[in-house]
């Protein structure tokens, strides 16, 4: 049989970079680094790379923290710790700990790796697979790893189309017919479009796949080279087009789409609106992305909580919730919720109506609050009566409100409002 065509998953391992902060957040980020940001009701963000490597059959895994890392550390702690040496299983956290240097930090995403090659080495891991821990996607890495062998790379980095206008935040590239990459710029300001359509531009993922003593080379000779940034998309890519063979690999291709779903679905929720939109698109009868596809199940750190619960049931007073994600633990106490995520713990007390709202964990919602297209951070008290997403001018004075209109709720501007 084709050695080729057994799984390579088990002979890799997942290296997930997981150190950004994330500052277009804005608040979101200000405690936590942009991975460990909640999603989609219960989850965080990165589960949804990691879930994608144990989906793909990735028993070896690291993940490489810098920026305010303890809540994602603790997350990873509590919810990804069912992997086993002795089942030739492997989970790593990777802090910036300066084992290099006394005086040197992650300095950049090659670098977060190149400071860990001794761990890695231990594995024996034949192929690395690098990741972005910043995405919400469902990518089989299996078949990319197949794809690298097939074509003999150096190096093989994940795409897709993007919107021209946008591919400025991506590197960006240009391929030829047999998807060999001939050339690759890191975040440019007027990204080149693809041959025959002027409007979309061939954008990577920071998604890479190398064999393992291959990439402790280039590592090695990048950390050697004055100058450098230390960085994938910045160094160690466009090098290797330049020097080696760089291979594309075509995001749908390789994204998994349960029966429902549509077209590959990926998202940077980097901005508060995209991370509100992300969410809320959840709500849909048939969203975009679907959580209950129990053939690629997302994995998760999951409190053993109560049900959630609805009580009244009078005029003007009842328990519900419609074209909503409820989770458990949460009291929904006479208050009308409506096409919204409520993370876990969440009591909404009588009379307030929560609308397109996205609501981290052990929040409380005040009598009477009527909030629309918000976005509450874990904790919050909301006092009683708070009207918000219905006056702009006042909203801006008191939350943070985005261009599109959507408000931003933390524990410190609430407090402000009784200064």
């Amino acid at each position: 049989m084709d050695h080729r065509r057994q799984p390579l998953a088990r002979d890799a391992m997942a290296y997930v970079l997981a150190g950004g902060r994330g500052s277009r957040l804005a608040e979101l980020t200000d405690t936590r680094a942009k991975p460990a940001v909640y999603f989609g009701g219960k989850s965080r963000i990165i589960d949804f790379a990691l879930s994608n490597a144990i989906n793909s059959g990735i028993r070896r895994i690291g993940v490489a923290t810098q920026y305010k890392a303890h809540s994602l550390i603790r997350h990873l702690q509590r919810g990804w710790n069912f992997l086993r040496e002795e089942r030739n299983e492997s989970f790593d956290i990777l802090p910036a700990s300066q084992r290099i240097s006394e005086f040197q930090w992650y300095e950049g995403t090659a670098d977060a790796v190149f400071q860990n090659i001794d761990i890695i080495e231990s594995h024996g891991p034949e192929f690395m697979v690098i990741l972005a821990g910043d995405h919400i996607y469902k990518m089989d890495y299996e078949l990319m790893l197949q794809r690298h062998v097939d074509a003999g790379a150096d190096v093989t980095v994940a795409c897709m189309e993007v919107p021209r206008s946008e591919a400025s935040g991506f590197g960006v590239m240009a391929v030829d017919d047999a998807d060999r990459i001939t050339a690759f710029v890191e975040k440019p300001a007027d990204p080149p479009p693809m041959p025959g359509k002027p409007d979309i531009s061939l954008a990577s993922m920071g998604i890479y796949v190398f064999r393992t003593p291959f990439l402790f080379d280039q590592l090695r000779r990048d950390a050697a080279t004055p100058g450098s940034t230390r960085d994938f998309g910045t160094d160690i890519i466009p090098y290797l087009v330049d020097h080696g063979k760089a291979v594309a690999h075509r995001f749908a291709d390789s994204c998994v789409r349960a029966p429902e779903e549509g077209d590959a679905y990926w998202r940077d929720v980097g901005t508060v609106d995209a991370y509100w939109e992300a969410n809320i698109d959840l709500t849909d009868v048939v969203p975009k992305l679907d959580l209950y596809d129990r053939s690629w199940p997302l994995w998760t750190y999951s409190e053993v909580t109560p049900p959630a619960k609805f009580v009244h049931d009078s005029s003007g007073r009842r328990g519900e919730a419609v074209s909503s994600l409820v989770s458990g633990d949460c009291i929904i106490s006479g208050s009308s919720i409506h096409r919204s995520l409520v993370f876990t713990g969440v009591r909404a007390h009588s009379f307030s109506q929560l609308e397109q709202a996205v609501i981290l964990p052990r929040c409380t919602i005040g009598r009477g609050a009527r909030l629309r297209k918000v976005v509450v951070d874990r904790g919050v008290a909301i006092p009683e009566g708070l009207i918000v997403g219905e006056d702009a001018v006042l909203d801006a004075q008191r939350f943070r409100r985005t261009d599109n209109g959507v408000c931003l709720i933390t524990s410190a501007m609430v407090e402000r409002l009784g200064a």
